[in-house]
C-alpha cells in the first residue's frame, strides 16, 4: 500500500472522528428511544458507524 500524504492524513482522522462522534450520538439515542422500531434503527446505524470507523482505521496500519 502507498504511505498518505499528509492532507490524506488529516482526511482519515477527520473521518474516523465524525464517524466516532456518530456513534456515539447514535448509541445515546438509541437508549432515549422507546419505540422499538426506532430504537432498532439507532443502534443499527451507531454499528455501521463504528465498523465504517474500523475499516477507515486499518488505512492507518
Amino acid at each position: 500500500m502507498t504511505q498518505l500524504n499528509q492532507q490524506e492524513l488529516q482526511n482519515l482522522r477527520h473521518l474516523i472522528g465524525s464517524h466516532e462522534t456518530s456513534s456515539k450520538k447514535l448509541e445515546a439515542y438509541a437508549q432515549q428511544a422507546t419505540d422499538p422500531q426506532i430504537k432498532q434503527m439507532f443502534q443499527k446505524s451507531a454499528q455501521d458507524a463504528k465498523n465504517t470507523k474500523q475499516q477507515l482505521m486499518s488505512f492507518l496500519s
